[in-house]
């Protein structure tokens, strides 16, 4: 039976992979690993579904990480390539719930999606919400498990959905130091696409990529327009020179809208966790966190906590140019100052 839900969200880039093979390791949490950045709004229809319809966008490809894995750019979050099975995306695609959050829970995917399926199929309509929860259950009580904790990377737009959804539910606010993440996102295919298709919605005037006309697509550069094709050249997202306070500037978005979404939730129900904090003093973090989505902070789980924890990636944009650095610090500003307001409402809620 699941008693607690919590969401980690954040701008990703943030240790937050780390922290949900951390998460996965205490014998009482279901870790969800990217659940809602592979499920997304497609699951989540407005009234009541079947089981059968439930299941359809939980079992259907991701049509954007499928351009990416055919075009020879796979993102390192993407963990069902690595252990193939029955699907590919040459020719079956891969499930949603397959390419990241099976395969951080078991080492056959496939045979778990077989039994997710022949559960979930003949349940009674009822609302996405419902569906969620009864799935949440369903695993809990598969994996022997109590609490679950769902973290997702670039997962901050998705928070006033999930208040909608699950009242009751607990949000941790992850972030890192702004021009070590960006630094980081630079360097990472996906966000290095996201910025793209973002110049691509300010080129053309449209808030989502739903919303471009062939008359907006034929007006992009030809450096641009491929990235919207079934296949492109993965030399388009490497190659392409992208000035780091593009990069910066993201950031501060995503931390701006974490801190506007977040606020809102009662104190009880949100807390912050930063990632330098918890190189600092992992267990003292951990137990945290662990007594947040209210299970206990089994010593062992500590132990195995803080060895999976990389100390090298802190301070990287210090090995910036004094230039580079200086122009990603002035795009990480805004972020960076709605970031103390965060962490100051933080430690006056926690008293």
């Amino acid at each position: 039976m699941m008693r607690t839900l919590t969401f980690v969200v954040g701008t990703g880039r943030s240790g937050s992979t780390a922290l949900s093979r951390i998460v996965n390791a205490h014998p009482d949490v279901l870790s969800l690993n990217e659940f809602m950045a592979s499920v997304g709004d497609t699951a989540f229809p407005e009234g009541k579904v079947t089981g059968e319809e439930f299941w359809q966008p939980l079992a259907r490809p991701v049509p954007r990480y499928e351009r990416l894995i055919r075009s020879g750019l796979p993102l390192p979050e993407f963990l069902y390539p690595r252990r193939p099975g029955r699907y590919a995306s040459e020719t079956t695609g891969i499930p949603a719930l397959s390419l990241m959050v099976l395969p951080h829970l078991t080492d056959d995917p496939d045979a778990l999606l077989d039994e997710l399926r022949s559960a979930v199929v003949p349940w009674p309509e009822r609302t996405a919400a419902e569906h969620h929860l009864a799935l949440f259950g369903l695993l809990c009580a598969r994996f022997g498990r109590t609490a679950v904790v769902e973290r997702s990377g670039y997962s901050t737009r998705w928070v006033p959905q999930l208040r909608a959804a699950f009242p009751h539910a607990r949000f941790v606010h992850m972030f890192r130091d702004g021009p070590d993440c960006a630094l980081s996102m630079s360097r990472h295919p996906g966000f290095r696409t996201i910025c793209l298709l973002r110049e691509i919605k300010a080129r053309a005037g449209v808030e989502d990529l739903a919303d471009l006309t062939d008359e907006h697509v034929r007006a992009l550069p030809p450096d641009l327009a491929p990235l919207l094709g079934d296949r492109f050249d993965p030399a388009l997202v490497r190659d392409r020179d992208l000035p780091l306070r593009t990069f910066g500037a993201l950031w501060s978005d995503l931390v701006i809208q974490g801190g506007e979404f977040l606020g809102p939730v009662p104190a009880d129900r949100r807390t912050t966790l930063a990632y330098e904090d918890l190189l600092d003093a992992p267990r003292e973090e951990l137990t945290r966190l662990a007594e947040f989505a209210g299970v206990e902070p089994v010593p062992q789980w500590l132990d195995a906590g803080c060895a999976l924890l990389d100390h090298t990636r802190r301070g990287s944009a210090r090995r910036l140019t004094a230039a580079e650095l200086r122009e990603l610090g002035e795009s990480c500003a805004p972020g960076t100052r709605a970031l103390e307001g965060i962490r100051a409402a933080d430690r006056a809620a926690s008293g």
